[in-house]
């Protein structure tokens, strides 16, 4: 399958930014920034045939260079809220820049989003893959340990993005990555919110979050609540503004739920549908933890493609990782990264129609 590589613009700094798009036999196109390894464009036929844009994001590269919610982007150190900014490992205590209130958010200041990764096409016996790297250097964004990460996207014909991540470092330090796309299954086409959309998440307990949005501790059963997304139902319809989390979160999801039966392997954490295009989308993932957020945050004011505001709930977010704030909860799955190993994790974004 080809990838063809492109000039996409320059930092403020000066750096070039490729883009790299991934074509599959049928024609369609993941297109990724070597700017923040973003996911720019992600192309899915509809029950109809009809094809369409289901990322949010930007045309052109200046909007991504400012700030903005983190669209389809790779993050990095550590993905999701530490609490203050501070944890603490090896009897060492770590502060980091508080970028997101009182907390440290998605890397910090200037995290993995906002780095321009180093670009390299790999063949591979059924598909080309596109590998970005970096290399974080000790006391980056205040984290320890200079670490070396590698992430690679694949493209296939059966409309599968496959994302494989790989770390190592010379220093113990925490470790968290994950990708932060905004997906509307409608399409770019069609602007139309998500409220609609169907979703189902294969989690029988989830994290409650104080005010902050950080998890208070506790893995609380989703069992006669409006987290309950063991059956499918619409986003919409579970949307309760009397309930204590969702007003924390600024009336919508924005919590992590924690993946049942996920032994390490690749394990079914989310199925969403459109109901009028038909489209489908599963969530495969090595992770423990799948963050789901339904662009809450989201007010107009930034306008992406097309010209086209983005409102509250324009998009949501499946972003597969460990547990948020995990370095200051001996309870959570430890995310320290030791010298002599190597971090390994995989997510599959798998895409088709349900037929007419």
């Amino acid at each position: 399958m080809p990838i063809r590589k492109e000039p996409f613009g320059a930092t403020k700094e000066g750096k070039t930014v490729e883009r790299y798009q991934l074509i599959n036999r049928d024609g369609l196109r993941v297109c990724i920034l070597t700017y923040g390894g973003i996911v720019q464009t992600l192309e899915v036929a509809d029950r109809y045939g009809k094809v369409d844009d289901v990322v949010l994001g930007f045309d052109t590269l200046q909007p991504y260079l400012n700030e903005h919610p983190y669209f389809g982007a790779l993050i990095g150190r550590y993905a999701n809220r530490i609490a203050n900014g501070r944890f603490s490992l090896a009897g060492n205590e770590y502060k980091l820049a508080t970028n997101n209130g009182c907390n440290h958010l998605h890397g910090g200041m200037q995290g993995f989003d906002k780095k321009v990764w180093h670009a390299r096409i790999e063949e591979t016996t059924n598909a080309a893959r596109l590998v970005l790297s970096y290399i974080s250097r000790d006391g980056e964004e205040g984290y320890p340990g200079t670490l070396s990460v590698e992430v690679a996207y694949t493209w296939s014909d059966s409309q599968e993005l496959h994302i494989d991540y790989t770390a190592s470092t010379d220093a113990p330090t925490i470790l968290n990555l994950t990708n932060h796309s905004y997906f509307n299954l409608s399409g770019m086409e069609r602007q139309s919110d998500v409220l609609a959309h169907r979703i189902k998440l294969c989690a029988a307990r989830y994290l409650p979050i104080n005010s902050n949005l950080i998890p208070l501790g506790e893995q609380a059963k989703v069992d006669g609540t409006c987290m309950d997304f063991r059956q499918q139902a619409s986003i919409g319809e579970k949307l309760d503004n009397t309930n204590e989390q969702i007003r924390s979160a600024n009336g919508g999801y924005d919590h992590a739920w924690i993946i049942d039966e996920n032994k390490g392997g690749l394990t079914l954490a989310a199925l969403v549908e459109e109901p009028i295009s038909g489209r489908r989308m599963r969530v495969y993932t090595t992770q423990p933890a799948i963050q789901f957020y339904t662009g809450n945050f989201l007010d107009g004011s930034v306008l992406g493609k097309k010209n086209m505001p983005y409102d509250k709930y324009a998009g949501f977010c499946l972003e597969t990782q460990h547990y948020p704030d995990a370095p200051n909860h001996l309870e959570f799955p430890s995310t320290e990264l030791k010298p002599g190993s190597v971090y390994r994790q995989t997510t599959s974004y798998q895409f088709d129609s349900e037929p007419v």
